[in-house]
């Protein structure tokens, strides 16, 4: 199987879009505390970049939930694999994610935080696929909305590799 990689979004632009994405944030949290919750391992990239640019006082814990296992195409099944550190009662938090695409978890990580009675609940994502949306999240936060191509870079991987690339690349495999 050959892989070959394009560039879909440049580093500077990840990095001007999570500038604004930040300067957003800290006008819509001014005078408050925001929570990140970092979600495993695709957002790690981006939650520390959109932390570090934020003005607003930030605390952060990560959990990571799964849908896709080593494919490229999501599994359906979700499967939460580490839960939080600390408890959201009170807290204004905001989901971080590398992409959403189906929704689906999403949709079943944003119920399952909900009911830990947070003072709010938003969510950030750095790209959006909303072309293979099944179930309906609101996005309050979009870096990028992008077509239905299967991406790697600043923290997604194709069967754990290609997190490192600095930009959005779109993968393709073809036999050689």
């Amino acid at each position: 199987m050959k892989e070959t990689t394009r560039i879909l979004i440049p580093q500077d632009k990840v990095e001007e879009r999570i500038q604004q994405l930040a300067d957003e944030i800290s006008r819509d949290y001014e005078g408050k505390v925001v929570h990140l919750v970092g979600i495993l391992k695709g957002s790690v990239f981006f939650v520390c970049e959109l932390a570090k640019r934020l003005t607003i006082p930030v605390t952060m814990d990560f959990m990571s939930v799964s849908s896709y296992g080593s494919g490229t195409k999501s599994s359906g099944i979700v499967k939460l694999i580490k839960d939080l550190d600390e408890p959201l009662e009170g807290r204004e938090v905001i989901v971080v994610e590398d992409i959403i695409d189906s929704g689906r978890t999403l949709s079943y990580l944003l119920k399952n935080l909900s009911n830990r009675r947070p003072a709010s609940i938003r969510l950030c994502t750095l790209l959006d696929k909303p072309d293979r949306r099944e179930c309906e999240v609101d996005v309050d936060y979009q870096g990028f909305q992008i077509p239905d191509e299967f991406v790697i870079g600043y923290g997604l991987d194709y069967d754990q590799r290609y997190r490192n690339l600095p930009y959005i690349g779109v993968l393709a495999l073809s036999e050689e």
